[in-house]
Protein backbone atom coordinates (compact mmCIF):
# COMPACT_ATOMS: atom_id res chain seq x y z
CA UNK A 1 0.00 0.00 0.00
CA UNK A 2 1.74 3.22 -0.97
CA UNK A 3 2.58 5.56 1.87
CA UNK A 4 0.06 8.29 1.25
CA UNK A 5 -2.90 6.47 1.34
CA UNK A 6 -3.35 3.96 4.22
CA UNK A 7 -7.00 3.91 5.31
CA UNK A 8 -7.88 2.33 8.56
CA UNK A 9 -12.06 2.15 8.89
CA UNK A 10 -13.05 2.25 13.02
CA UNK A 11 -16.53 0.28 13.85
CA UNK A 12 -17.86 0.87 17.16
CA UNK A 13 -20.41 -1.99 17.83
CA UNK A 14 -22.70 -3.10 20.68
CA UNK A 15 -25.06 -6.09 20.18
CA UNK A 16 -25.00 -5.68 16.50
CA UNK A 17 -25.32 -9.81 15.82
CA UNK A 18 -28.14 -9.14 13.27
CA UNK A 19 -26.02 -7.27 11.20
CA UNK A 20 -22.40 -7.33 11.53
CA UNK A 21 -21.41 -9.99 8.99
CA UNK A 22 -23.50 -7.86 6.09
CA UNK A 23 -21.54 -4.35 7.44
CA UNK A 24 -18.48 -6.44 7.23
CA UNK A 25 -18.85 -8.10 4.44
CA UNK A 26 -19.74 -4.72 2.32
CA UNK A 27 -16.40 -3.36 3.48
CA UNK A 28 -14.27 -6.11 2.45
CA UNK A 29 -12.95 -4.88 -1.08
CA UNK A 30 -11.32 -2.59 1.27
CA UNK A 31 -9.61 -5.22 2.83
CA UNK A 32 -8.95 -6.42 -0.48
CA UNK A 33 -7.05 -3.15 -1.64
CA UNK A 34 -5.11 -3.43 1.17
CA UNK A 35 -6.76 -1.29 3.78
CA UNK A 36 -7.68 -2.26 7.26
CA UNK A 37 -10.91 -2.86 9.16
CA UNK A 38 -11.17 -2.77 12.89
CA UNK A 39 -14.77 -3.42 14.59
CA UNK A 40 -14.41 -2.21 18.49
CA UNK A 41 -16.83 -4.20 20.72
CA UNK A 42 -18.14 -2.44 24.07
CA UNK A 43 -19.34 -5.89 25.96
CA UNK A 44 -21.28 -7.06 23.35
CA UNK A 45 -23.41 -10.48 24.70
CA UNK A 46 -24.60 -11.46 21.90
CA UNK A 47 -21.81 -12.96 20.06
CA UNK A 48 -21.40 -9.84 17.83
CA UNK A 49 -17.23 -10.40 18.50
CA UNK A 50 -16.98 -13.61 17.54
CA UNK A 51 -19.08 -13.05 14.22
CA UNK A 52 -17.01 -10.30 13.28
CA UNK A 53 -13.63 -11.87 14.02
CA UNK A 54 -13.10 -13.73 10.51
CA UNK A 55 -14.51 -10.59 8.66
CA UNK A 56 -12.26 -8.21 10.14
CA UNK A 57 -8.33 -7.26 10.60
CA UNK A 58 -9.26 -6.93 14.20
CA UNK A 59 -11.58 -6.54 17.14
CA UNK A 60 -11.22 -4.31 20.14
CA UNK A 61 -12.11 -4.14 23.31
CA UNK A 62 -13.23 -0.93 24.50
CA UNK A 63 -15.71 0.89 27.38
CA UNK A 64 -18.85 1.30 26.26
CA UNK A 65 -19.73 4.19 24.76
CA UNK A 66 -18.76 5.68 21.35
CA UNK A 67 -16.26 8.20 21.74
CA UNK A 68 -14.30 5.65 23.96
CA UNK A 69 -14.66 3.05 21.47
CA UNK A 70 -14.01 5.02 18.11
CA UNK A 71 -10.52 6.18 20.16
CA UNK A 72 -9.71 2.69 21.20
CA UNK A 73 -9.67 1.88 17.52
CA UNK A 74 -7.49 4.73 16.61
CA UNK A 75 -5.43 3.52 19.07
CA UNK A 76 -4.27 0.22 17.09
CA UNK A 77 -5.09 1.30 13.82
CA UNK A 78 -2.38 1.93 11.32
CA UNK A 79 -3.98 3.78 8.96
CA UNK A 80 -3.33 7.72 8.04
CA UNK A 81 -6.82 8.49 6.95
CA UNK A 82 -9.20 7.25 9.42
CA UNK A 83 -13.14 6.31 8.57
CA UNK A 84 -15.51 6.07 11.60
CA UNK A 85 -18.67 3.98 10.19
CA UNK A 86 -21.87 2.99 11.96
CA UNK A 87 -22.65 -0.84 12.05
CA UNK A 88 -26.33 -0.12 10.26
CA UNK A 89 -24.24 2.12 8.21
CA UNK A 90 -23.21 0.87 4.01
CA UNK A 91 -20.75 3.35 2.19
CA UNK A 92 -21.13 3.70 -1.46
CA UNK A 93 -19.47 1.70 -4.10
CA UNK A 94 -17.03 4.34 -5.15
CA UNK A 95 -15.97 4.88 -1.37
CA UNK A 96 -12.41 4.21 -2.05
CA UNK A 97 -12.05 6.87 -5.31
CA UNK A 98 -13.48 9.32 -3.44
CA UNK A 99 -11.36 8.92 -0.22
CA UNK A 100 -8.09 8.74 -2.90
CA UNK A 101 -9.13 12.13 -4.24
CA UNK A 102 -10.04 13.35 -0.56
CA UNK A 103 -5.91 12.20 0.09
CA UNK A 104 -4.70 13.85 -2.69
CA UNK A 105 -5.97 17.23 -2.09
CA UNK A 106 -4.50 17.66 0.98
CA UNK A 107 -7.64 18.85 2.74
CA UNK A 108 -8.26 17.40 6.73
CA UNK A 109 -11.29 15.86 7.34
CA UNK A 110 -14.45 15.32 5.65
CA UNK A 111 -18.05 13.45 4.80
CA UNK A 112 -20.27 11.95 3.07
CA UNK A 113 -24.04 12.59 2.18
CA UNK A 114 -26.40 10.36 3.88
CA UNK A 115 -29.37 8.75 2.62
CA UNK A 116 -31.93 6.39 5.08
CA UNK A 117 -32.88 2.96 3.40
CA UNK A 118 -35.94 2.77 4.14
CA UNK A 119 -38.37 4.34 1.18
CA UNK A 120 -41.28 6.22 2.30
CA UNK A 121 -40.66 9.66 0.72
CA UNK A 122 -39.84 11.75 3.61
CA UNK A 123 -37.09 9.87 4.37
CA UNK A 124 -35.74 11.70 1.34
CA UNK A 125 -36.73 14.84 2.61
CA UNK A 126 -34.63 14.19 5.88
CA UNK A 127 -31.90 13.22 4.31
CA UNK A 128 -31.84 16.18 2.13
CA UNK A 129 -32.26 18.36 5.52
CA UNK A 130 -29.83 16.52 7.00
CA UNK A 131 -26.72 16.90 4.48
CA UNK A 132 -27.91 20.79 3.84
CA UNK A 133 -28.01 21.95 7.49
CA UNK A 134 -24.45 19.93 7.25
CA UNK A 135 -22.94 21.43 4.35
CA UNK A 136 -24.05 24.88 5.94
CA UNK A 137 -22.82 24.41 9.57
CA UNK A 138 -19.89 22.36 8.86
CA UNK A 139 -20.69 19.87 11.57
CA UNK A 140 -21.14 16.43 10.50
CA UNK A 141 -23.11 13.63 12.51
CA UNK A 142 -22.23 10.28 13.26
CA UNK A 143 -24.49 8.61 10.42
CA UNK A 144 -22.30 10.57 8.13
CA UNK A 145 -19.05 8.28 8.07
CA UNK A 146 -17.31 11.25 9.05
CA UNK A 147 -12.81 10.90 7.75
CA UNK A 148 -9.72 12.34 8.87
CA UNK A 149 -6.13 12.48 8.25
CA UNK A 150 -4.61 10.79 11.63
CA UNK A 151 -2.20 13.62 11.94
CA UNK A 152 -4.99 15.74 12.65
CA UNK A 153 -7.25 13.49 14.80
CA UNK A 154 -3.65 13.24 16.67
CA UNK A 155 -3.65 16.86 17.12
CA UNK A 156 -7.02 17.82 18.30
CA UNK A 157 -6.24 15.03 21.27
CA UNK A 158 -9.13 12.41 19.09
CA UNK A 159 -12.86 12.48 20.68
CA UNK A 160 -13.90 14.12 24.04
CA UNK A 161 -15.07 11.26 26.29
CA UNK A 162 -19.30 11.97 25.69
CA UNK A 163 -22.04 9.98 26.37
CA UNK A 164 -23.64 11.61 23.29
CA UNK A 165 -22.55 14.23 20.73
CA UNK A 166 -19.61 13.25 20.57
CA UNK A 167 -19.74 13.81 16.96
CA UNK A 168 -20.99 17.19 16.62
CA UNK A 169 -18.20 17.76 19.70
CA UNK A 170 -15.37 17.24 17.23
CA UNK A 171 -17.25 18.56 14.00
CA UNK A 172 -16.85 22.21 16.10
CA UNK A 173 -13.07 21.44 16.70
CA UNK A 174 -12.40 20.08 13.26
CA UNK A 175 -13.74 23.38 11.84
CA UNK A 176 -11.17 25.41 13.57
CA UNK A 177 -9.17 23.61 11.05
CA UNK A 178 -10.88 23.81 7.90
CA UNK A 179 -14.74 23.20 6.84
CA UNK A 180 -15.31 19.87 5.58
CA UNK A 181 -15.08 18.02 2.46
CA UNK A 182 -18.97 17.27 1.39
CA UNK A 183 -18.86 13.63 -0.19
CA UNK A 184 -21.85 13.80 -2.94
CA UNK A 185 -21.82 9.74 -2.62
CA UNK A 186 -24.41 9.15 -0.23
CA UNK A 187 -23.78 6.17 2.48
CA UNK A 188 -26.65 4.32 3.05
CA UNK A 189 -27.56 4.61 6.80
CA UNK A 190 -30.81 1.86 8.41
CA UNK A 191 -33.80 3.80 8.99
CA UNK A 192 -34.54 1.25 11.61
CA UNK A 193 -34.56 4.10 14.38
CA UNK A 194 -36.91 6.76 12.40
CA UNK A 195 -39.41 3.87 11.73
CA UNK A 196 -39.21 2.62 15.46
CA UNK A 197 -40.02 6.13 16.71
CA UNK A 198 -41.75 7.11 14.02
CA UNK A 199 -39.90 9.92 11.48
CA UNK A 200 -41.63 13.21 13.04
CA UNK A 201 -40.54 12.11 16.40
CA UNK A 202 -37.46 11.59 15.71
CA UNK A 203 -36.81 14.82 14.18
CA UNK A 204 -38.23 16.83 16.57
CA UNK A 205 -36.27 14.26 19.12
CA UNK A 206 -32.93 15.11 17.56
CA UNK A 207 -33.50 18.68 16.77
CA UNK A 208 -34.53 19.32 20.62
CA UNK A 209 -31.35 17.55 21.36
CA UNK A 210 -29.30 19.63 19.67
CA UNK A 211 -30.93 22.85 20.71
CA UNK A 212 -30.16 21.99 24.26
CA UNK A 213 -26.55 21.24 23.56
CA UNK A 214 -26.10 24.15 21.71
CA UNK A 215 -27.62 26.48 24.51
CA UNK A 216 -25.02 24.60 26.58
CA UNK A 217 -26.82 22.27 28.45
CA UNK A 218 -24.25 18.53 29.43
CA UNK A 219 -24.64 15.58 26.98
CA UNK A 220 -24.39 13.81 30.66
CA UNK A 221 -27.80 15.05 31.10
CA UNK A 222 -28.72 15.03 27.16
CA UNK A 223 -27.86 11.04 26.91
CA UNK A 224 -30.55 10.48 29.65
CA UNK A 225 -33.22 12.27 27.76
CA UNK A 226 -32.71 10.73 24.75
CA UNK A 227 -32.36 7.07 26.48
CA UNK A 228 -35.57 7.88 28.34
CA UNK A 229 -37.53 9.19 25.00
CA UNK A 230 -36.58 5.89 23.21
CA UNK A 231 -36.83 3.33 25.79
CA UNK A 232 -40.44 4.69 25.94
CA UNK A 233 -41.12 4.98 21.92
Amino acid sequence: MPDQFFLSVVVPVWNEAAGIQNTLEALAPLRRAGHEILVVDAGSDDGTAALARPLCDRVVDADKGRAAQMNAGVAVARGNLLLFLHADTRLPSDALQRLQAFMASGNAWGRFDVRLSGQRPLFRVIAWFMNTRSRLTGICTGDQAMFVRRDVFEALGGFQPLPLMEDVEFSRRLCLVSRPVCVRSPVITDSRRWEKLGPWRTIFLMWRLRWRYWRGESPESLAQAYNSDVRNG
